[in-house]
């Protein structure tokens, strides 16, 4: 049988794989085209990075599919604790899943308008313009959408983090408190946009601190192989 330190290793390096294929998705192509308010340059960035914007999409889908396997991984880990729990973490994960994938459609809607002649022909310059803005912008708020479960599924991977002996009680808590961070995130860039660009940063601070440590956690300590004396471990 596959050791829980290996079966943790290998979700700490599917997380990294999310990480940094996220990572590249969202600042070196999203954030490159994509200019909220401003039609004419966000079309004429997604025309000129065309290729980019092709490789943007499927980042993506590599960093939605590795999360789904980090979500199975850390379910074969934890699932010992809660099985409930367990399910409900993986159920989160599913559905954060689900939403980014349908969320690309938005991303492939913009690329086909920028790059066919055709629809500068049946909408306009300018209203071709507008309509790469649009689906660009439904993307922005698709991905606020799937950052509601992303959130989510951080409470019960902190609730089993903190209940099993493989972790650090303070790690799993760190998780826990992520789950609002991403969640008043949320709430602020809907209701309050321009104060969430301002803070945002430091809301998502406790979130951010978590994941990287439980990132860090995985791949290089696997998970906890001397026990507190007040805990036990049960068998995975």
């Amino acid at each position: 049988m596959t050791s829980p330190k290996s079966v943790a290793r290998t979700a700490g390096l599917l997380y990294l794989v999310v990480a940094v294929v996220g990572a590249f998705a969202h600042f070196f192509v999203r954030a490159r085209v994509y200019v909220p308010g401003d039609a004419a340059t966000t079309a004429a960035n997604v025309q000129a990075n065309a290729s980019l914007v092709r490789v943007g999409v499927v980042a993506d889908l590599v960093q939605a599919t590795c999360f789904l396997f980090v979500g199975m991984s850390l379910y074969r880990l934890l699932q010992h604790v809660d099985p409930s729990v367990a399910r409900a973490m993986v159920l989160f994960v599913a559905v954060t899943v689900g939403i980014i994938c349908l969320n690309m459609v938005h991303q492939l809607g913009a690329l086909l308008v920028a790059t066919d002649p055709s629809y500068a022909t049946a909408f306009g310059a300018e209203g071709a313009d507008a309509l790469v803005l649009l689906l660009l912008d439904l993307q922005h708020y698709g991905y606020l959408i799937a950052q509601i479960f992303f959130g989510l599924w951080l409470f019960p991977l902190g609730l089993l983090a903190y209940r099993s002996a493989l972790f650090p009680r303070p790690l799993g808590i760190l998780l826990m408190l992520g789950t609002l961070s991403y969640l008043v995130d949320v709430l602020l860039q809907f209701l309050a946009p321009e104060l969430a660009d301002a803070i945002s940063a430091l809301v998502l601070a406790p979130a951010t601190l978590g994941e990287v440590s439980m990132l860090l956690y995985l791949l290089i300590k696997g998970v906890r192989t001397v026990l507190p004396a007040d805990r036990e471990l049960v068998a995975a």
